[in-house]
């Protein structure tokens, strides 16, 4: 956080005095900014995506077509369950396309795939049978 004053102090704040403090979050996100965090929420809620495949949708041409910093602001400001979104993918897997755990795993962490993080397909594995 920055702090920073604009003028010098040159008079003692008496005691009890009030003091009005004023700060700020920084500039509001532009409705574009805005926009591609929406795409990416429902991207995950919906479809159960990874960070890497939400952001590669976003910027895709063939996808969502957003500037790349508006879809790193996406992904910068997205707050997910990611292990969920692996695991909810790890069993439709299983159940729909009937494919071995390393399968599975190995779909998941595809460049092609999933797109999700060893740590994530892990965890996916590790709790397919719950």
């Amino acid at each position: 956080m920055l702090i920073s004053r604009t003028k010098a102090i040159l008079h003692k704040v008496p005691e009890n005095s009030r003091v009005t403090v004023t700060f700020s979050l920084g500039k509001e996100p532009s409705v574009e900014y805005k926009n591609a965090l929406k795409k990416a929420q429902s991207y995950a809620k919906i479809m159960h995506m990874s960070k890497q495949a939400i952001y590669d949708q976003l910027i895709s041409e063939y996808g969502e077509n957003f500037e790349e910093d508006a879809a790193q602001y996406a992904i910068d400001n997205i707050e997910w369950d990611w292990e969920a979104n692996a695991l909810a993918q790890a069993k439709n897997y299983r159940n729909t396309m009937n494919m071995s755990k390393q399968g599975i795993y190995d779909q998941l962490v595809s460049e092609y795939g999933g797109q999700f993080t060893s740590e994530e397909a892990q965890y996916a594995i590790d709790h397919l049978d719950d």
